[in-house]
């Protein structure tokens, strides 16, 4: 009996949906999106203006492509339920395009959509399934297309002008404009000077003398009623140290008194429920997650969690969305489980209602767990820790917003300090009255001080020498309270990791304490002021960015975290420190470069409201009020005629030469600012530019002075002769005719290269001035970046393949996997050269080690000048092949060791066993190889064809060579097998801590 067909984008998804359908149904999964544009063409109608996309089944989805299509053949129906988004419809529109030939009967395929993975929700949609929305495959292949035009036809502009390799994105470059204008605002930011005054006053309880007063700081606001402002200054205070002394002086010898006492009840609302923005910015501020982890972590407590017994089950809803609004029924489960477990005075009478932002285009409901009785702490055994702590705070959010509201009693007290002039002082405190929502969830407010009692008119005095040390007591005893719970954390660690040494690990001694001297530092009297000087706007983290892009309308919820990830990718940002949540964004030199270039050469296509209004456009197009191509042709319309005056007028930054004060450390000649494959560096202006002049051994002996002509018209004196022989190279340096024809005529002989070349100072050094202070104390913090999975949010993990090194999901051969990976750039592989205590044998400059394609290697600081690599070297060993190179060892591509002869491709033995210096006692071979076999390891001869490993005949071998070959039986144990390296036993800050029964959760 034949079944119907599922398709979903991931395998994960494919086993939680598995389990709500039955046996009835067969779910696969497309691993994404199987058809796109051709990578080596644009792929988009141009000459016509149709704008029609010429879209290919993608090379690596070739197999999914035909193994649906065998599926889908013999199904009795076919249900596409991609993500309920314009990238799932499009999945949707492209599985129906490829599956719709093998099909017979063409309304067997259909398209299912649902906002959470429940079997409820699973079931209602297989009841309503549709067709596929023609308006939203339109608006997202509309998006594509405006972002290949623009990345297809600037960045070779960009190649040529700039860098090979560059590219430019439609809204990337919006969102790094955002950053490098930020970057110029901190640069020329200026501080202004401001000074805040505070004053510490007695108070008596209930305004009475006698008893312990209580200690209060209240803040001067102004004078006579006229608030004290100070422009940039966000709190009220002086522009001046002389203004600041003169209010110091007469508050002190005035007479205090209370003007007004101001009480009232002061109501915080509930938050809405999360959308994507305020989930990535939550995440981000809280958890310390950056976007890109948040939507993978999301994306798999979306697309279901292993929950033992249960099985599979979807945690949260769908979490690409911008709307705020809540099923009527999970507000009624909501409200249930809060009148059960939390108590009937933290529900409101009525749910409470909250408006999405004015373009929200609400096609989903706002991200929610799928039970709200589904407590964090039950199913915290089947989480992750970053999955736990994401679900916990989804959970928090969505609860807390169908509560109640916080109380405070609010106390606003305003003080006159009265010398001739009347100094007004301000103090305000609050107390948490109910807590209502806060129950749950914790917002980022700090509660003020509780204030007593005090009435109208109630005379009041500064406090005393003795109080301000006792001030100045408590707090050296608070930072040393501090430092001792430092000093405690750390002892725990260390006693954890003790714990966990095996027998044989050096265990780890327990420092002691020491008490950090802290001199107490009172204030000089009651009243006093600290000088301050504004400060510029902060550098976007993840968060601020995301809210920022938000607010001008640049992007959607899905493209966010895609948005962040390029910018990086492309070296046009860096964040700083790479991992945490302190981390802010610097433009990097080659991205200012860019942006100043694109925003300068293309004003309307890279202008940011530009950008939010063709959002605005796509949102129209996939609600049916506007046609593709209507779009298409208006912005096609600009971006020609920007890009034809671009390609005239734009600066080439590749060619730049700009003079500089600098001079050469070589030779005193001015240095010049020139561009590189890495940015900005100074050179010499005496380089040279023109090329060598080869001369020919024949060439001269027939006609010398043709020759030396061809040189002199080429070349200026003085010149260099430079001889090439057997790999060693001498120059002499020549300063007129004479010269030259006797150093020519000295070098030309048999086997001989030589060329003339023109004298000049290849002096270079970098250029600082130009790229971001990266060396500060708070941006260096010694930790490499992490990356982390887009799918499922796991750290991911460094692996060499074929083609070089990569980063890949820890799940890549997981039940269900997960197959994200992605490809390291040369850049991102090497690391910073490490001099060492050697010097180069050659030219006698220091030897440094580098990390290249095959792994880390020593060679001379004077490359390209010096070409000389370290080679490991079997020492007493020459070619056995040969007889003239040595044998070194080297690494494969894949990170194989193996061994080869040094006259490489003069000669072609290698080995993969590491040959040793000893001669065969049975056969005479000149050396003999070390292999591991049953446990020992062995000293085999390479013609012992029984412990030898098999290998393949090489080309051009007959039988009557193997026939002929040598076969010899030597063999010799000389240890055992070297042992592998222990895995780490699982602890409990690697898996985490199983937690069963139902606790709080704050």
């Amino acid at each position: 009996m034949s079944k119907s067909l599922v398709i979903v984008e991931s395998p994960a998804k494919a086993k939680t949906i598995n389990k709500y359908l039955g046996k009835d149904y067969e779910v696969e999964a497309s691993f994404g999106h199987i058809m796109d544009l051709p990578k080596r063409d644009i792929g988009v109608e141009l000459e016509n203006r149709t704008f029609v996309p010429t879209l290919i089944v993608s090379p690596d989805k070739e197999k999914v492509v035909a193994r649906l299509k065998k599926m889908a053949q013999k199904a009795d129906a076919v249900y596409l339920a991609p993500d309920p988004d314009r990238e799932g419809e499009a999945i949707a529109a492209h599985l129906s395009m490829q599956l719709m030939p093998v099909v017979k009967d063409k309304s067997r395929i259909r398209r299912v959509t649902f906002n959470e993975i429940t079997q409820k929700a699973v079931r209602a949609a297989f009841e309503h399934a549709r067709d596929v929305d023609e308006n939203l495959v339109d608006a997202q292949q509309t998006r594509r297309v405006l972002d290949r035009i623009v990345g297809y036809q600037i960045s070779p502009l960009l190649w040529d002008k700039v860098r090979r390799g560059l590219s430019a994105g439609r809204v990337q470059t919006v969102a790094v404009r955002l950053i490098v204008e930020r970057e110029r605002q901190i640069q020329e930011f200026k501080p202004v000077e401001y000074w805040p005054i505070d004053a510490i006053i007695e108070v008596n309880q209930g305004g009475k003398s006698g008893g312990e007063p209580l200690l209060v700081t209240a803040r001067f606001i102004g004078i006579d009623g006229e608030r004290a402002k100070v422009e940039g200054a966000s709190a009220p205070s002086v522009g001046s140290e002389k203004e600041a002394r003169e209010i110091i002086e007469a508050t002190t010898a005035a007479t205090w008194s209370v003007a007004s006492v101001d009480r009232k009840e002061r109501r915080s609302n509930p938050y809405p429920p999360f959308i994507t923005s305020t989930l990535q910015q939550q995440a981000a501020g809280r958890l310390g997650f950056s976007v890109k982890r948040t939507m993978g972590v999301a994306q798999r407590l979306y697309e279901g969690v292993d929950l033992g017994a249960e099985g599979s089950a979807g945690l949260i809803t769908y979490m690409r969305t911008d709307s705020t609004r809540i099923a009527p029924e999970a507000i009624a489960a909501v409200r249930e489980y809060i009148g059960k477990k939390i108590g009937n005075q933290y529900m409101p009478a009525q749910p409470n209602a909250y408006r999405s932002k004015k373009d929200a285009q609400d096609a989903h409901e706002a991200i929610r767990p799928t039970d709200p009785g589904l407590h964090p702490n039950k199913v915290r055994r089947y989480l992750s820790d970053e999955q736990y702590r994401l679900y916990k705070l989804i959970w928090q959010r969505f609860v807390a917003s169908q509560m109640v509201p916080a109380i405070y009693d609010v106390t606003t007290i305003d003080i006159d300090a009265k010398n001739k002039k009347t100094y007004n002082f301000r103090v305000s405190g609050s107390i948490l009255k109910f807590d209502g929502y806060l129950k749950i969830y914790e917002t980022d407010d700090d509660d003020e001080e509780e204030l007593p009692e005090i009435p109208d008119g109630a005379r009041l005095t500064l406090a005393t020498p003795e109080h301000l040390s006792g001030i100045a007591e408590q707090d050296r005893a608070a930072k040393i309270a501090h430092a001792r719970k430092k000093y405690d954390i750390e002892v725990a660690k260390i006693q954890a990791r003790n714990e966990e040494a095996g027998p044989g690990d050096k265990i780890e001694e327990i420092p002691r304490f020491e008490e950090p001297q802290i001199e107490i530092a009172s204030r000089p009297s009651a009243v006093h002021a600290v000088q301050k000087f504004t400060e510029p706007p902060a550098r976007y983290n993840e968060a601020s960015l995301v809210k920022e892009l938000e607010e001008r309308g640049i992007g959607r919820p899905s493209t966010y975290a895609s948005i962040i990830t390029t910018i990086q990718d492309r070296e046009y940002v860096t964040k700083i420190p790479p991992t945490g949540r302190s981390g802010r964004f610097f433009p990097t030199e080659i991205g200012t470069v860019v942006t100043n270039l694109l925003v300068e050469n293309f004003p309307y296509i890279f202008d940011t409201q530009y950008t939010a209004k063709l959002e605005e456009e796509l949102d129209e197009i996939e609600e049916g009020r506007e046609k593709w191509t209507d779009l298409l042709k208006g912005f096609y319309g600009h971006f020609e005629e920007e890009l034809k005056s671009a390609e005239k007028h734009m600066e080439n930054v590749k060619r730049m030469e700009k003079p500089t004060d600098e001079k050469c450390d070589l030779c005193g000649s001015p240095l010049v600012l020139k561009w590189g494959k890495f940015g900005t560096f100074y050179a010499c202006s005496a380089y040279a530019k023109e090329k060598p002049v080869p001369i020919a051994a024949a060439g001269w002996k027939k006609e010398p002075k043709k020759v030396l002509s061809k040189v002199e018209a080429k070349l200026k004196y003085p010149m260099l002769v430079k001889t090439t022989e057997n790999d060693e190279s001498t120059t002499v340096e020549v300063k007129d005719k004479t010269e030259l024809k006797t150093a020519i005529e000295n070098a030309v002989g048999s086997g001989r290269k030589v060329s003339v070349e023109q004298v000049s100072c290849g002096f270079t050094k970098e250029h600082f001035a130009g790229k971001p202070d990266l060396q500060s104390g708070d941006t260096q913090n010694g930790v490499p970046p992490e990356e982390y999975c887009e799918n499922c949010g796991k750290v991911m993990v460094l692996r060499r393949g074929p083609f070089g090194a990569y980063m890949a999901c820890p799940d890549y051969n997981a039940d269900p996997p997960c197959k994200t990976v992605r490809r390291l750039s040369q850049k991102q592989q090497q690391k910073p050269a490490v001099p060492l205590d050697e010097k180069c044998p050659k030219c006698g400059k220091q030897l440094v080690l580098r990390s290249g394609s095959y792994g880390e290697f020593v060679s001379c600081s004077g490359y390209p000048k010096c070409k000389y690599i370290k080679q490991n070297l079997i020492e007493g060993l020459k070619c056995p092949k040969c007889g003239e190179g040595d044998i070194a060892e080297r690494k494969a591509r894949t990170g194989n060791v193996f061994w080869g002869c040094t006259r490489y491709p003069k000669c072609d033995f290698t080995s993969n066993l590491k040959p040793v210096a000893q001669t065969c006692p049975q056969c005479g071979s000149p050396y003999v190889v070390e292999r591991v076999v049953d446990g020992g390891l062995y000293l085999v001869c390479p013609n012992n064809k029984e412990m030898m490993p098999r290998r393949r005949s090489k080309k051009g071998q007959t039988a009557a060579d193997a026939q002929n070959a040598i076969d010899c039986h030597f063999s010799e144990r000389i240890g055992d097998a070297p042992a592998p390296a222990p895995t780490p036993m699982p602890t409990a800050a690697t898996h985490g801590p199983v937690v069963e029964e139902e606790q709080p959760v704050g």
